[in-house]
């Protein structure tokens, strides 16, 4: 039987994982689309145009979101970010599942949309804010007083946690990791994900009426 895709969500504060957990799925299927964010943020070290974001202007950026092309779209920390919403409806209609890093605006945006019905949403929890901490100083990728307005952000998004459909404490990626494979494997197999299936059912009946 043929599937739609599901859209899987990744949310959690910044260095609780999402980003690492979100490659790790990656490799572990590679046929798992991940959805290439807009933003208006300029390229970091090492980045790359249409591969790890969509570097556009703020005037490019507004007229997308106007167009309705954007599936969700945000402002953090004084830039946009968004989500093309054409490249996922491909996706999913072809049986591919997308895969999106985003925070819990962005999630809450595409579970009331038009494609609720095949989201798969899931928050990473910190094991502690200590640990948090620790992480963002030890990635090297930000100044101090980013970091510190990473962490005072850090609460609000916590604080969003009970709106996804599964709730994970990012305690050990290994383990993490198995936790999020073995749910999108099951998920995958939801009657709903299933377009074919009320026919294979249809005729299983019409089998049996005419025994």
């Amino acid at each position: 039987m043929n599937r739609r895709g599901l859209l899987i969500i990744l949310s959690s504060p910044s260095g609780a994982g999402k980003s690492t957990l979100a490659g790790r799925l990656r490799d572990w299927d590679d046929t798992l689309q991940f959805s290439v964010s807009s933003t208006t943020r300029p390229p970091r070290a090492g980045e790359v145009d249409g591969t790890d974001y969509n570097f556009v202007d703020v005037d490019d950026f507004q007229r997308q979101v106007a167009d309705g092309a954007m599936l969700e779209h945000a402002r953090v920390f004084e830039n946009y970010y968004g989500s093309p919403k054409g490249p996922v409806e491909t996706a999913i209609n072809a049986g591919r599942d997308v895969l999106f890093d985003i925070d819990w605006q962005g999630a809450q945006q595409i579970s009331t949309s038009s494609l609720s019905n095949h989201v798969l949403s899931f928050f990473l929890l910190p094991p502690s804010i200590t640990e948090l901490h620790r992480r963002l100083v030890s990635r090297g990728q930000d100044a101090p007083e980013v970091i510190e307005r990473r962490m005072q952000k850090s609460w609000d998004e916590i604080s969003h946690w009970d709106s996804y459909d599964y709730v994970l404490v990012n305690d050990d990626l290994a383990v993490t990791e198995e936790k999020l494979k073995t749910i999108i494997t099951a998920e995958r197999l939801r009657a709903s994900q299933q377009p074919d299936l009320m026919d294979h059912v249809r005729t299983l009946q019409q089998e049996f009426e005419d025994r």
